[in-house]
Parts: C-alpha cells; structure tokens; sequence
C-alpha cells in the first residue's frame, strides 16, 4: 500500500503541492482566525448532580452567577463620599440601561454591602450579561461593548469575573504560541542544520511543522462551528503540529536520503521511504490519534476540546508527512542536499551491527539484568512524588501575576473579606413552613467549614440560601465540606439543590475517576492491536505498553514536585497551589501515551526489518538501534525543544503540560529506549517476535511494509544460536 502511494505522490507531485500552498493560505488567514472562536470554559460535567442543581436554580430564580466583578478603589476618598459615590452610581445607571446587561448588583443596593472592603476605600460591583454563559461568543461581544463605560476619572479600576478572565486567557495563549514560536524556530532551524549539514534538507521539517499548524487550526475552526473549543487547544494545537511535524519529517527525510546514497533513483527512493519510513510515520500518527482520541470518553468540553486539536494536528502532521513532503522530496531528488553547511561530519550509521549506538546495545545485552534493574530504579524514585498528588480545581492562578482578572480575584479573597466569593447555593424546593427552613438552615450552618449563610431568596415554597465557605472554593477541603452540605436530608415533602464550585470539583473528580479506567482500557487495548499488526508480535505490544507507564510515571512524579509542592516556581514562573488539576493530568497521560508509542515504533520498525533479513534477535536489536537511535535522540532534542518554548509561556496548565513533556520525552528517549528496551529484548529472547495463535492474522491483515524488496515476515521458529551467541 505504502509503496504504491509512493508511486502515485511522485505522479501526481505537483498537483499535491499546489494543494499544500492553497491548505497554507486557508490556514495563515481563516484558520488562523480560530482565536476568536474558543472559549475558557468546559471544566464541568453538563450531566452531573451538581449541573442539575444549577439548572434547577436557574428555573426557579434565574441566573445567580456574575460574569463581570469591577472593583473600584480611591486612596483619599472612602466609599460613601460623593466624589466616589457619585460618579460609581453614574456608571451604574448607564450600565442598567444597556441593552446586552441583565442586571448590576453594587454596595449602594441593599444586597451589596459585601463587596466593600473593610477599610472603605473599595468597592466591587457585580454584573451579569443577558448573553448566556453558553453563548461565550456573546457574552465577548457584549462584554467589549460595556468595557469602554466601566473606568471612573478618579479611581482605579480593575475588571474581572469570568468572561474578562476568558479574554485574557486567550490574550495570553496568542502571546505564548508567538513568544513560543519566536523562542523554538530559530533553535530548531539551526538544530535541523546540524542534522543534515545542509539548509534544504534542514527547511523541509520545518516546512511540514508550519503546515502540520495552520492545517490543525483550519480543521479545529470549522469544529467550533458545532462544538465549543477550549482556548488552551490552540497551544495544544501549535505544540503538537510543531513537535510531531518536524519529528515526521525528521524521519522520512533520513530515510530518503539514506535510499539515495544506496544508489537509488528519486522515484524509486520516495517509494521505498514511504513503504518504509512511511509505514512507520502512518502506524505512529495512528497511534498517537488514538491515544488522543480516549479523551474523548470524558464529559468535560476542555477534555474534548484537547482531544478535538490534537487529533487534527496529528492527523494534518501524519498526511503532511505522507503527501506534502514526499511530492517536495519527488522534486527536489538529489537536491535535497544543496546548499551544504561545511560541519564536522558525523560518523554514518553503517549498515552492519558496528557503530556507537550498536556497540552501546550490545553493552547494555551483555548484561541485560544490570541495566534493566539500575534504570528501573532510577524510574521508580522519579515517580514516587506522584504518590502524594493532590487534586484541585481551576482558577484565575494560571494566569501569570499581574493578568487584570487575576488580580481581580486575589483582591476580592484578600481586600473584601466578607465577599461571598464561590460560594455555594443551597435551593430548598417545595417546603412545607418557615420551620423546615429554619430547621434546613440551621443544619446548614451546624456544618463544620461553614463560614456565614444568608436567605437569598425565598417566598411560600421555595427558599435560595447563599453558603459561604472557611475554605479555599477550588481545595480538597472545600469539597469535604460542600459533600456534607449535599448530604443533609431536606424536610419531608421537600428538595434540596446544592450547587457551586466545590460542588462541581468534587462531582468532576467523580466523573474523572469513573471514567479512568475505560480510558486506560482503550488506550492500551488499540495500542496493543496496532502494534501487533505493525509488528506481527504479542510481546512487543505488551512492553511497549509498560514502558510507556514507566516513562508517563516518572513524569508525574515530576510534575508533582515541581508543581504541586511548588520547586522551582520562581524559575519557571508559575504559583503553585498546592495541588494539581486533574483534567490536566489525564490529557498528559494520553498525550505522553501516543508520543512514547510513536518512539517506540520508530525503534521497533527498523528492527523488524533487520529481525527479518537475519533472524537473529541480538544483531536485530544492535542494527536497529544503530539505524534509529540518532533520529530518535534527534527527534526527541527538537520536539524537546518545541515543547520547551510553550514552557515558557504564561498560562500554569500548558506551562505544567510542557514540563511533564519536556521530562518524559527526555527520559524515554534518553533512558528507555536506548536502555530498558534492549535489555528487556536481550532478556526476552526469541519470544519478542512469538505471535501465537495470531501469526495467520498478522500475514493476513498486518500493516506489512509491502515495497520493494520487503516480504511479507513470518513467524520463526526459536533459535538456539541466540542464547549460544550470547
């Protein structure tokens, strides 16, 4: 198949490129228009108890929630003077009679005292929108169109609340994707010349990288047509199209011009890469898509959100790679390598079993049990922090300090302490008498946590209470105490609806954990699947899998020290909260799933070839590695590089997501792959290639690298002559 693709792409060369400068056009301005399109929320679960109860708030009261918190503040002047009372209430009454604001809730109305800080020279006022929070593009558009009347000659003005917090959380992914951009190009540009001392071969990558990102964010904007996409998927986007471009095309390119040093003509190189090194780019793109594709079994929009951009940037990188670059290769032929950079040459994979990374193989295959026991160690005190991980909620804090809408929110916790802020609504529904509310309020307040509580709301049947908290709203003790609030029995007759973020974390954390365990099935069950039919093997599949726990392990033990118990925060500027997002972690498990798999499969590919031209697993292991351990170590240090740029960017969720890249990408490629593996296939013998019962069902139905001079593998018979090598 891959070898007839070859043949059709060369045909029809021109014809694929003319579509890849018309994709690139598209994408550099509609796609790249995406931006305006996401939004910041989807951290909830639409179906959970705590949604309902909100629903069931709305019906009986409307919306109780606020979208716009402004705080206004005079060093001279206290709240009840008339040159700060006159001019706020001025803007008040102009806000009223807008036409996008439902309602403006202040400290000179009788329900707003507390939004003013105790010293007097602050206030808050509170706004919701008519535009409903599921309509973000709305809420935008209005909130644009009354931003312009909320500043007050005189006083300092801050706006935040959610919808001012979702304009700058996508502020700030544009400026980390260009300050990422602007940071990792020029690095990986004079990486990939170091590479192939040469700068056409060095521009191709990059080419498929930036294609690989505008096709991602055209796909994820026609997406946002009928489903909303988290703003942080632009990075996800960019990050990956980027790392998993360049690392495709990193390959492919090797391998044609290892073809055309083997004497071959253009034609019939592009063909033989594609049968090979194209084969391997399509089993990886796969591999990594499905990964992926498993957050889609979550109910959160972000999960889906990540799930949605990293597909298409994956899958635009993989096609990139399999038509773009190959009809530029059918170009270009021998020119690839015009323009030389006078380097130091590197000394050449050699086609025998000799060379450094061959000679390293067999070290670690003359003792297999030591290398394997040092580095699982190793891995294992990597990964012990995660045992302490502790698990919260999403705020304002991952936005760097001095992002107006977190500043907003830290003054509101500090300067308005008796601000109901996140708080929790308590609906009690058809009640009998004013003694089942007392009784129902009073229970309320017996609660341990229970800071202060107030009738909001109330009239013959139904009565809204407001519960404030003695606790961080986004912690684990917040959870405790709104899970004891839910669990109060209403009177007789009646219902209770309780609902507010701690509610939403702790029925998240529910829904996450339900969930967990389908997800890791699927993951490893299609990975096992693909694998085998790539490789034709049981074994291979299953410790392809178990290096991938250890590598992500290791990670998150990172992770939680960094992030969590807060080293190096000052370094990488971020603030720590003292646990970590679990949304967060389970996207980086299905990411950094597909990526250790991807090198996986670009180690184990060329050591099927060799298993099958000798049938000797030893010199199998020492070629392949030799073959791929620079391209590996190589694809590792610019996806590294990549991932690293987003690093530094502002936003805490990718800055973490990167750090646990950065780490997992190092020790897979570094550790794993080069050590673990050889020795575990040292260890295993002949049996890394036993197919069982299944042999048939891989001739049959294997995705075989059917080009020239590749037979379809078969399975062997153990040999002797393996332990007697060795």
């Amino acid at each position: 198949m891959f070898a007839w693709w070859g043949r059709f792409v060369v045909r029809f060369r021109w014809v694929v490129l003319v579509a890849t400068v018309a994709l690139i056009g598209v994408g550099a301005t509609w796609g790249a228009s995406v931006f305006g399109s996401l939004t910041g929320g989807g951290f909830e679960d639409a179906g959970s108890p705590s949604a309902k109860a909100q629903e069931r708030i709305v019906q009986l009261w409307g919306r109780q929630d606020t979208d716009v918190v402004v705080l206004y503040r005079s060093e001279t002047l206290t709240v009840d003077q008339p040159g700060f009372q006159g001019p706020v209430t001025d803007v008040i009454a102009t806000l009223r009679a807008h036409p996008e604001v439902a309602n403006v809730a202040s400290p000179y109305d009788a329900t707003g005292q507390a939004l003013v800080a105790p010293d007097w020279h602050s206030l808050g006022v509170s706004i919701r929108l008519k535009a409903p929070p599921s309509d973000s593009d709305a809420q935008a558009a209005a909130y644009e169109q009354i931003e312009p009347l909320l500043a007050v000659p005189g006083l300092q003005t801050q706006a935040g609340g959610l919808v001012p917090f979702v304009r700058d959380a996508n502020e700030q992914v544009a400026k980390d994707i260009t300050r990422a951009e602007i940071i990792s190009l020029p690095i990986l540009f004079v990486l990939m010349i170091l590479i192939f001392r040469g700068l056409v071969a060095a521009s191709t990558p990059i080419l498929v990288g930036v294609v690989s990102i505008l096709g991602g964010l055209t796909v994820t904007k026609v997406l946002t047509s009928f489903t909303e996409v988290s703003v942080f998927a632009a990075n996800v986007i960019t990050m990956i199209g980027l790392g998993m471009g360049i690392d495709y095309a990193l390959f492919v390119v090797s391998r044609f011009r290892e073809e055309l040093a083997a004497g071959r003509g253009t034609a019939e190189a592009v063909e033989r890469t594609l049968a090979t090194a194209g084969r391997t780019v399509a089993v990886s793109g796969l591999v990594v898509t499905l990964a992926l594709s498993s957050l889609l079994l979550f109910p959160l929009g972000f999960l889906r959100s990540m799930a949605y951009g990293g597909m298409a940037a994956v899958v635009v990188a993989m096609l990139a790679a399999l038509t773009a670059l190959p009809a530029l290769l059918a170009v270009l032929g021998p020119k690839i390598d015009l323009v030389r950079v006078p380097l130091p040459r590197l000394r050449r994979a050699s086609a025998g079993d000799e060379g450094g990374w061959a000679r390293l193989a067999s070290s670690v295959m003359r003792r297999p049990v030591i290398y394997a026991l040092v580095v699982t160690v190793v891995l294992v005190l990597l990964a012990l922090p995660f045992a302490g991980a502790r698990f919260g909620g999403f705020d304002e804090r991952t936005l760097p300090e001095g992002t107006p809408s977190r500043m907003v929110a830290e003054r509101l916790a500090t300067e308005f302490p008796n601000a109901n802020a996140a708080p929790l609504l308590v609906a009690l529904e058809n009640h009998a008498s004013a003694a089942d509310v007392t009784a129902f309020f009073d229970a309320i307040r017996a609660v341990p946590g229970v800071a202060t509580s107030m009738v909001v709301k109330s009239d013959d049947k139904n009565t809204l209470i407001a519960v404030k908290l003695d606790a961080d709203p986004t912690g684990e003790r917040a959870r405790e105490i709104a899970l004891r609030v839910r669990a109060i029995d209403p009177p007789a007759g009646a219902t209770s609806h309780v609902a507010g973020r701690p509610t939403y974390d702790a029925d998240l954390l529910d829904a996450l954990g339900d969930r967990l365990p389908a997800m890791a099935l699927y993951v490893m069950g299609a990975t096992f699947i693909l694998l085998f039919l790539a490789f034709g093997s049981l074994v291979l599949p299953l410790k392809a899998i178990l290096m991938n726990v250890v590598s992500i392990g290791a990670s998150f033990g990172v992770v939680v020290w960094i992030f969590q118990d807060g080293h190096l925060a000052n370094l990488l500027g971020f603030t720590s909260t003292g646990y970590l997002e679990p949304a967060n972690l389970i996207l980086m498990f299905a990411l950094l799933f597909g990526l250790s798999t991807d090198y996986e499969v670009f180690l184990l590919s060329r050591v099927r070839e060799e298993w099958d031209a000798t049938g000797d697993n030893r010199l199998a292991v020492a070629r392949g590695l030799q073959r791929t351990g620079g391209i590996i170590t190589a694809a590792a240090l610019l996806l590294i590089v990549v991932v690293a740029g987003f690093a530094t960017g502002g936003a805490a969720t990718i800055k973490m997501l990167g750090v646990g890249t950065v780490v997992a990408v190092a020790v897979d490629a570094a550790i794993v792959r080069t050590l673990l593996v050889p020795a575990l296939m040292r260890l295993l013998g002949n049996w890394n290639w036993w197919a069982g019962p299944f042999g048939g069902l891989y001739r049959r139905y294997g995705i075989s690298e059917a080009g020239p001079k590749v037979a379809v593998p078969r399975q062997r018979a153990a040999r002797p002559k393996e332990n007697a090598r060795t």
